[in-house]
């Protein structure tokens, strides 16, 4: 019964970040001496059903007391640090190199954390099935977070003061994508067709090149941090998909793709790290998909394609996204077809589910997907990028991924992989922001709750159209990257 007081401890880990919000290091001390006394009364021998009952008055009383939960892939999801229980994915790996026991009967690592996110998917239904996507939640603690937030509007909240940092060592060759390491503030990777990756460190100051990874031959179109950021995952023109060491920037693996076609884009599983879908997935596993037509998941611990994780679709593959708990996958491809498909926790498995034309002939370049657009409204969206000189806003409607045009933004894109993201942070204002690349050289933002006059901010700065942004976790930077090789770092107003 174990496995109950792990649940428990990814409960409390997902509400930590309420806690004490300007004393992290209480944070940490109290989620470490909450799993110290649950490894205890583990071994007390409890009735399961006692263990059951606790685990879902911990739950219900956390969601009293602090709300609803927010994006695992936010600063608010601070148990994705906690709930690797002191092992990194790397770890893992070697256990999976050094000791064949530690695969499951199907041959399959058991996900320690896969418990935490179908309790989070339970206790979300519980809690608001009966209300229809984008309805208010009327709780004292939303009205308690706004009164905290005080009366700074969103473009204030918004508002920046200035270039932080230039980076300019891939200067001459695009940079398709920069991404902060997870649940951090001043640790930076990007990517270059020039066939490098870079390691950043912001602070100390000033902000250094801490690695250059090289080793593909080709330009590498994408990249992946894990959840315990030690290592990354790179997918190139050259056919292969590389796993690197962040501490050393030393390559641990080499995976050539299946169909030996270029590959453009990888993603982890947010639950199970030890696959990837090139795209890939945030355990040992990424997800990849190519130029082939072909999505496949892997496994990056074996190197070898995970049996019935590979589909194929209309065009080649260009973006690739989870929702949060990991059970759907949408992929974008170049003729303009969004498809999602169920995800196997158990074995990585691929079913094709359902296929949105956005717009015949145009590229799918960017999807980003988010549960809660903002704190106070269930409404699972999906961002969408398309060579169509709109930010599309699109809300899932069911469990199979079916999708329904929300609303658009005016952008300047018809021919560059631009990519947008919402932003992390679950806002305690009205309104929710996004923010995309732009072929204008600009970065814009985009309140996706306003009906009229959505535009919040537009920074000025870059020189080439703009590929790619990144927040950090606590949103006080923003990274953005063009197809001239320049990474601008933007430092927020304090307020």
């Amino acid at each position: 019964m174990a496995a109950v007081w792990q649940q428990v401890l990814a409960v409390d880990a997902r509400y930590n970040a309420y806690r004490t919000p300007t004393l992290p290091q209480f944070r940490t001390q109290y989620i470490r001496r909450r799993s110290q006394l649950l490894r205890e009364n583990a071994k007390a021998g409890h009735p399961p059903a006692l263990r059951r009952q606790y685990l879902r008055l911990r739950g219900q009383l956390l969601g009293q007391r602090y709300g609803p939960l927010s994006e695992p892939g936010s600063a608010r999801a601070y148990s994705n640090s906690i709930i690797r229980s002191s092992r990194t994915t790397l770890d893992r790996m070697e256990d999976f190199e050094d000791d064949p026991r530690a695969l499951g009967a199907r041959g399959h690592r058991r996900s320690v954390s896969r418990g935490s996110y179908q309790l989070q998917a339970q206790m979300n239904r519980a809690v608001y099935e009966d209300r229809p996507p984008g309805s208010v939640v009327p709780t004292s603690v939303a009205e308690a977070s706004r009164a905290m937030a005080g009366d700074t509007s969103l473009s204030e909240n918004y508002a920046f003061a200035g270039m932080y940092h230039v980076f300019d060592q891939h200067v001459d060759e695009a940079v398709p994508r920069v991404r902060f390491a997870n649940d951090d503030r001043h640790r930076l990777a990007c990517c270059s067709l020039d066939g490098s990756i870079s390691l950043c460190q912001l602070v100390p100051a000033p902000p250094t090149v801490l690695h250059v990874l090289r080793g593909h031959t080709r330009g590498v179109s994408d990249f992946a941090w894990s959840l315990s950021n030690d290592i990354l995952v790179s997918t190139s023109l050259d056919a292969t998909m590389r796993i690197w060491a962040s501490e050393d920037g030393r390559c641990i693996r080499e995976i050539p793709d299946p169909d030996g076609a270029e590959l453009l884009c990888c993603t982890f599983q947010p639950v199970n790290n030890n696959l990837t879908v090139v795209r890939l997935q945030d355990t040992c596993s990424p997800r990849v998909g190519n130029a082939k037509h072909n999505v496949h998941v892997m496994n990056i611990s074996t190197g070898k394609k995970v049996k019935g994780g590979s589909s194929k679709l209309t065009g080649r593959v260009l973006a690739l996204s989870f929702d949060a708990p990991g059970r759907l996958l949408w992929a974008g491809d170049d003729r303009g077809s969004i498809f999602s498909f169920l995800f196997d926790m158990a074995t990585g498995k691929l079913t094709k589910a359902k296929r949105l034309v956005v717009h015949e002939g145009s590229p799918v370049t960017s999807i980003s997907a988010r549960s809660w657009v903002s704190r106070e409204a269930r409404d699972p969206s999906l961002l969408i990028n398309a060579c169509l000189n709109k930010l599309l806003l699109y809300r899932v409607v069911d469990n199979e991924g079916t999708l329904q045009l929300k609303r658009s933004f005016p952008i300047e894109q018809n021919s560059h992989p631009v990519r947008s993201i919402f932003c992390p942070l679950m806002s305690f204002r009205q309104g929710a922001c996004v923010v995309t690349g732009s072929e204008d050289m600009c970065v814009h933002f985009f309140d996706v709750e306003r009906a009229a006059k959505a535009a919040v901010n537009k920074l000025q700065g870059h020189s080439a159209p703009v590929l790619d942004v990144s927040f950090n976790c606590d949103e006080s930077l923003l990274a953005s990257s063009d197809a001239s090789g320049m990474v601008i770092v933007w430092r927020r107003e304090q307020k």
